[in-house]
């Protein structure tokens, strides 16, 4: 079967990320481990692009990225450097007015030595929730996950997140892992989302940790009026962008120690406004979370797509005068 660039570069972002190792993710997607390294390297040296015809023909390029351009792509990377390919083409793009491919800014930092050559990782990759919400609060996914706290002991990080825009509606940082921190938080998603006083509220997917099963939290639903849906029994993807922004999470804040509880929070603090703020979300067209929730993602599609045009068209004129120069310079 044969595939063409974008689905290659799927393919490897697929096995990358598979929690099931390496080769058994390549027999089940029926290809061969040398086929995958040859496609592999080729994108670790030329990026997407590795994967389209490379014949020789005609070197001139219409749409080349000016080397001004180009500069300010590396000056970009250097001031951001925990973002990644996709997230710097999105970034100029909506600072500087001026569109760059995925694969041309990857092309560029490759260049100068700026891109670090990924690691394979193991992650759920398959199984998905069936159930996808099509508009904001119709959906919430609530989990726990754990930090220890240098002589305070494990701390435990309760998350409301929307389902359908992945924005972070509330968290709230617990002493124990009980139905009283997650009423906790879902009271505060209630109140920041204005549910506090009217019904249609959105219904909320948990696994089956004590805190979720306990009589209290169930009456506290019934009370509120909330539809309560639980996965099934090991059976993480269920809650799997939940469980996924908890790993990015504790990527980043478990770089420190922490001493004290409120050391903590104010990293969770930190992250939480990167990532419903400033964090480009592949799965959401790449706008951040906040553009989602708040309505904002059409607009800046739509400004995108322009400015991609522009772009276009003035590079076009940009080849159309080098052309007409060095004909000049002919005759």
């Amino acid at each position: 079967m044969s595939y063409n660039a974008s689905e290659k570069a799927e393919i490897i972002r697929i096995v990358s990320e598979s929690r099931i190792g390496v080769r058994k993710t390549l027999k089940e997607l029926n290809i061969s481990p040398s086929t995958f390294n040859e496609w592999y390297h080729k994108f670790w040296q030329y990026g997407i692009e590795g994967f389209k015809d490379r014949r020789k023909g005609r070197t001139r390029i219409w749409n080349r990225i000016p080397e001004r351009e180009q500069e300010k792509i590396v000056e970009l990377s250097l001031e951001h450097t925990d973002l990644r390919s996709r997230e710097i083409s999105c970034l100029f793009t909506d600072r500087e007015g001026y569109y760059v491919s995925e694969s041309s800014v990857y092309r560029i930092l490759k260049r100068r030595g700026l891109v670090p050559l990924p690691a394979y990782e193991v992650i759920a990759v398959k199984d998905k929730y069936e159930y996808q919400p099509d508009r904001i609060n119709e959906q919430w996914q609530t989990d726990f996950t754990y930090f220890k706290i240098v002589d305070w002991g494990w701390y435990y990080l309760s998350t409301i997140l929307d389902d359908y825009s992945r924005y972070i509606v509330s968290w709230r940082l617990c002493e124990g892992l009980t139905s009283e921190g997650a009423k906790a938080t879902l009271e505060e998603a209630l109140v920041k989302a204005g549910y506090q006083n009217r019904g249609n509220r959105p219904r909320l997917l948990s696994d089956n940790g004590s805190a979720y099963i306990s009589g209290e939290f169930e009456d506290y639903l019934y009370r509120k009026g909330i539809v309560h849906v639980r996965g099934k029994p090991f059976h993480p993807q269920t809650q799997g962008k939940i469980e996924r922004y908890h790993r990015s999470m504790k990527n980043v804040v478990l770089l420190d120690k922490y001493y004290s509880p409120s050391a903590l929070e104010d990293r969770i603090s930190e992250w939480v406004e990167f990532y419903n703020n400033r964090r480009y979300h592949e799965s959401l067209n790449n706008v951040t979370p906040a553009d989602r929730y708040f309505g904002r993602e059409e607009g800046i599609l739509k400004k995108r797509q322009e400015i991609k045009e522009r772009t276009m068209e003035l590079r076009r004129l940009e080849y159309r005068r080098s052309l007409q120069v060095e004909r000049a310079g002919v005759k």
